[in-house]
């Protein structure tokens, strides 16, 4: 095989149909929203930790899967291959909450959109998916769930406590009741009214009350 054999084959011939015009145009646009999708899961980020590598990531995956498209779209063979190898990674990471999993989505779902060079649909999609992010992210904030356990050492602070509480917060719950020696442990889930947690301070100067603990829950953990 001579080097104008090798010049002559279809690999070199398919490097052709590269342009760098487009791939520059698409890498930008993902770029952008790539950090679009970052801003909108820092705002609405609302668990324990934030991860800043997550953050980030979110940033690579639609540049590395508006690259892997921009590939696959360029050249069957070159799909082919793409999708065997893609085939094998397996991925280890934990995910913390569900909605991780809706901005990993996006964020693949927009590599792939401008990758195909529908970037218009990546925009208005994007906005579309983020507005209603931090909409509904808002309304949680004032919507949070609370658990409030109060510890007493008598049925009639038990009483005064629940009488307090039920009339400082907007909704409340009992959630476990625990009578022992040691006196009665009331646990309930509660919604405030505000953000204000001065009734708790109430509840711990009632005679007969020993200590009152008042956390953020989730459904899953509390923090």
């Amino acid at each position: 095989m001579t080097f104008q054999d090798i010049f002559k084959s279809s690999f070199l011939e398919s490097v052709t149909e590269f342009s760098a015009a487009d791939t520059f145009i698409g890498m930008i646009f993902a770029l952008v929203m790539g950090l679009f999708i970052f801003t909108v899961y820092k705002k609405t980020f609302n668990g324990v930790m934030y991860s800043t590598g997550f953050a980030m990531a979110l940033v690579g995956l639609s540049l590395v899967t508006t690259l892997v498209i921009m590939a696959v779209t360029s050249n069957v063979v070159l799909s082919l291959g793409m999708v065997g190898a893609l085939s094998i990674v397996r991925f280890r990471a934990a995910i913390k909450e569900p909605m991780e999993i809706v901005y990993l989505f996006w964020a693949i779902a927009v590599g792939i959109v401008i990758g195909a060079g529908m970037i218009p649909l990546a925009v208005i999609g994007s906005v579309i998916i983020g507005g209603i992010l931090i909409l509904f992210a808002n309304r949680r904030i004032h919507d949070n769930p609370y658990i409030l356990i109060v510890n007493c050492s008598s049925e009639k602070a038990e009483e005064t406590a629940l009488s307090l509480a039920q009339t400082a917060v907007e909704r409340f719950a009992v959630k476990s009741k625990t009578v022992n020696a040691a006196g009665i442990e009331l646990t309930a889930e509660i919604r405030m009214k505000d953000a204000g947690t001065v009734f708790v301070n109430r509840l711990n100067d009632i005679e007969g009350v020993n200590d009152v603990t008042l956390v953020s829950y989730n459904g899953e953990y509390m923090s």
